[in-house]
């Protein structure tokens, strides 16, 4: 993917997650939709936050030959990941929804078990479809 295609690609994936998920959250916790939807919308930019520095902080650390990197410094990498996004955003997210830790914690995990499913289906159905190529290059074919 290029430039362009990669940031369609991100956009369209936050913003279906978050239609899916804020009503669902609602639902199931009772809060309010427009409460839900900025820790949705926070969540979102803090993850693409979170994940630039600390792949920076990674790469500093054990190297920045990805290539080589062993299954035990992969799946190491995604614990300390997940690991970092929940120590931050669960104290968050209680806070702003003035809710106690455990309810954070559960939250996170719906969002963390929603999103494991959901990136999988995603990414599978951008892939056979590819949105991008088809709206953009059919622009640029009319053009012609």
């Amino acid at each position: 993917m290029q430039t362009k295609e990669r940031i369609f690609h991100a956009i369209t994936f936050e913003a279906i997650a978050l239609a899916i998920i804020v009503p669902s959250a609602a639902l199931l916790t009772g809060n309010a939709t427009g409460e839900l939807a900025i820790v949705g919308i926070g969540m979102s930019l803090f993850t693409v936050v979170w994940n630039y520095f600390y792949n920076i902080l990674f790469d500093r650390w054990f190297g920045s030959d990805r290539s080589n990197r062993s299954l035990a410094k992969r799946v190491g990498h995604t614990f300390g990941f997940e690991g970092g996004l929940i120590f931050f955003t669960v104290p968050t997210i209680a806070w702003f929804l003035q809710i106690s830790l455990w309810g954070a914690v559960l939250i996170e995990a719906g969002f963390l078990i929603f999103f494991f499913f959901y990136a999988t289906g995603f990414n599978w159905a951008y892939d056979r479809v590819q949105p991008y190529k088809w709206l953009f290059n059919r622009k640029a074919n009319a053009m012609v």
